[in-house]
């Protein structure tokens, strides 16, 4: 069966243009700010810190790029323009029939750890900020079309908590954290050190995003001695799906250090993980739990970890079909979220989308469907509903 209406992209991110930073930071911090430059050969990187880390601008941006991987654009020039202007998205949008995307960020860091590198808290938060309110200045074409989702300055739980309320004010739907601070040299996150964070977040009543790859995971991607073993392109594939299994392990941490069972109240989302581990994650939990009688350590768990699991946790699907054929009545329908991960290297892009849509959901009744791929989204980040059916294109006027 076609699917043929619109649906909720719960995980995009955008490229950000080079004056995000310069822009908006106060002079003293010009210096020192985050800024994009490009090199003899042409290349836009970002210089990220005085200890001069830099970043391509194209690695983030391949979505219809022509040249097999690891090729990337080389500039802004080259990367799609949905990828970094707000009316070209929203004409992506209406292509593929993307009701709304929800926003993430791609220099800072998928949990904000890149700041981190600039050694200075100061600008480290002047940064964040930056970042929250320019987020809010690039959907003004159509707020209603876009989830903004915020960083958050985790290194500073005071700052973080003043942050999560001020970016609520200004329209910030959901609130992005890290989720392995301890390889920051952090406390985990069951520590006590976070429960100013979880209150806030619970009482400026936004969903908290967990995405992939928020800790130091560049080994993972970046290995020379993985490189030489098994080759690039499979090392590359193996990381990153690994990095997408690091979620299930995160979140085990987050169920059985209790904070679910203390925080009733908390919408944990964990981003680009896929779904298919949940079955698996959550029987092999409820064995472990009650094996190790962990209700005489944690008398705060009043029910079993997979349905602390069932109630408070929702995750996103993308390239996945033998989950939701065969597994959706476990995992719970109105827990699951479609994303497409536009723009990056394994994204669905373009034709893919629909393909993908109809292949995974085409088999489904109909307002499984449409929950799955609308309603759970709409219902989590408070989007409104479409201004009428999505009229659909052709799909060789899909653009980059």
């Amino acid at each position: 069966m076609e699917c043929t209406d619109w649906f909720i992209d719960a995980d995009t991110h955008i490229t950000e243009p080079g004056d995000v930073w310069t822009s908006r930071l106060p002079r003293k911090f010009q210096d020192a700010a985050p800024r994009m430059i490009r090199t003899d050969d042409g290349v836009d990187v970002w210089q990220f810190g005085r200890k001069g880390r830099v970043i391509p601008v194209g690695a983030t941006a391949v979505a219809g790029w022509p040249e097999p991987f690891p090729s990337i654009p080389k500039n802004l020039d080259e990367c799609p323009p949905a990828a970094y202007d707000a009316k070209a998205r929203l004409a992506y949008m209406d292509e593929i029939g993307a009701w709304a995307m929800a926003l993430y960020p791609n220099i800072g860091g998928f949990g904000s750890e890149t700041f981190l590198g600039l050694d200075d808290p100061e600008l480290m938060l002047a940064c964040v900020r930056a970042y929250n309110d320019w987020l809010i200045e690039w959907i003004a074409p159509d707020p209603r079309r876009f989830i903004p989702v915020m960083a958050t300055p985790f290194w500073d739980v005071d700052a973080a908590v003043a942050e999560i309320h001020r970016c609520r004010e200004i329209g910030h739907r959901a609130v992005l954290f890290t989720s392995a601070p301890q390889d920051f040299g952090m406390p985990l996150l069951g520590d006590p050190h976070w429960n100013p964070v979880w209150n806030a977040v619970q009482e400026v009543d936004l969903p908290i995003s967990l995405h992939i790859g928020s800790g130091d995971f560049q080994d993972q991607l970046m290995n020379p001695a993985r490189f030489a073993a098994h080759g690039i392109a499979p090392s590359i594939v193996s990381g990153s799906m690994s990095i997408l299994l690091a979620n299930a392990i995160q979140l085990m941490d987050v169920v059985m250090s209790g904070i679910l069972p203390r925080n009733p109240g908390l919408r944990v989302v964990s981003v680009e993980s896929g779904i298919g581990w949940l079955p698996f994650v959550k029987e092999a939990l409820d064995h472990g739990f009650e094996y190790a009688n962990v209700r005489t350590e944690k008398p705060e768990f009043a029910k079993r970890p997979s349905e602390y699991l069932r109630e408070q946790v929702w995750a996103c699907t993308f390239f996945e079909e033998f989950p939701l054929k065969h597994c959706l009545d476990e995992i719970g329908a109105d827990r699951v979220l479609f994303e497409t991960d536009y723009p990056h290297p394994i994204c669905l892009y373009g034709d893919e989308v629909r393909q993908k849509i109809d292949a995974a959901f085409g088999a489904l009744p109909p307002d499984t469907r449409h929950r799955v791929l609308f309603a759970n989204a709409a219902e989590l980040y408070g989007v409104s509903a479409p201004d009428g059916p999505w009229q659909g294109e052709a799909p060789d006027e899909v653009s980059q």
